[in-house]
């Protein structure tokens, strides 16, 4: 997480007339200070202000996340049909990508998974007894059954197929805009590898074998509680035969003809640029919309 003057912490929540960084969400959408006239040609930050200014978007659990460069960092989910402060609006984490700067946007997203967290685990799944939230972490406490629970963390691999030369194999899913295709993924399992998932999914997915997984990076993509682990691997036999349950089409693409692509924000499109610039093309292929 990318929090230059960020430091993790649980704290009091601000005193009355204390200044805070609110990261508060309204129907999974952000409370950001608008631009001119409300229009998304500028940079926006979360509100810094003191908790009264929130007015009816003062979130129903307050939790204080941290501090930047000594500010407090309240996180919360306020009611979804909540009227907006003036001045501030709503706006869905990812179209927010480029017009945060990256300590904000990673703080965001941190917020969501925080404050998702609080508010969907207030009650054992064990016994059904309320959970108490723990004074040294994010986890809580059933004092009926002792069962202790943290905010979940969902392993997910996405993998870049390629031939060993200038081709990839991309899909696509129904739901995804108009022509876009992006990169196989899929869930960790019980008891299962990283390696292991990705060549599973694959083969469940698309059909084909693979080997010479190489890990490139990682990425927590908050929706709600992700984290995508990023690898290359080369094609190593089999056709193209999807899973129409999860896929729309799969085909092969070469490096210089490629179909819209996920927006930069995304780990996969981190992943087409990097085997794209690796392969020697240095010129970047348009991006896509989260519409």
């Amino acid at each position: 997480m990318a929090t230059q003057g960020f430091e993790r912490g649980r704290g009091a929540a601000p005193g009355e007339g204390e200044q805070a960084w609110w990261f508060v969400w309204r129907a999974r959408e952000l409370l950001v200070v608008s631009g001119p006239a409300g229009q998304d040609d500028g940079r926006y930050t979360p509100p810094l202000v003191v908790g009264t200014q929130m007015g009816a978007a003062n979130p129903r659990q307050p939790l204080v996340i941290g501090y930047l460069d000594g500010v407090p960092c309240v996180a919360g989910l306020a009611p979804d049909d909540a009227p907006l402060p003036q001045g501030m609006i709503t706006r869905d984490l990812r179209r927010l990508y480029d017009l945060l700067d990256a300590t904000t946007y990673s703080l965001a997203s941190y917020s969501y998974q925080i404050a998702y967290w609080q508010e969907t685990s207030g009650y054992c799944p064990v016994c059904g007894g309320p959970a108490t939230l723990n004074e040294a972490d994010w986890g809580r406490t059933c004092p009926r059954c002792g069962h202790i629970g943290y905010p979940r963390v969902s392993p997910c691999i996405i993998v870049l197929i390629h031939d060993g030369g200038d081709r990839v194999l991309l899909a696509r899913q129904p739901s995804w805009p108009k022509g876009r295709y992006s990169l196989v993924a899929g869930f960790v399992e019980a008891a299962e590898s990283l390696e292991e998932c990705l060549v599973r999914e694959v083969r469940e997915e698309v059909g084909v074998q693979v080997t010479d997984l190489t890990y490139i990076s990682s990425q927590a993509w908050s929706f709600p509680h992700q984290l995508m682990v990023g690898y290359t691997a080369r094609h190593s036999g089999g056709e193209i035969a999807i899973d129409p349950a999860e896929l729309e089409d799969a085909r092969w693409f070469s490096l210089d003809d490629l179909p819209a692509l996920p927006p930069p924000l995304s780990i996969a499109r981190r992943i087409i640029d990097g085997h794209r610039a690796r392969r020697g093309h240095q010129d970047q292929p348009a991006g896509g919309t989260w519409e």
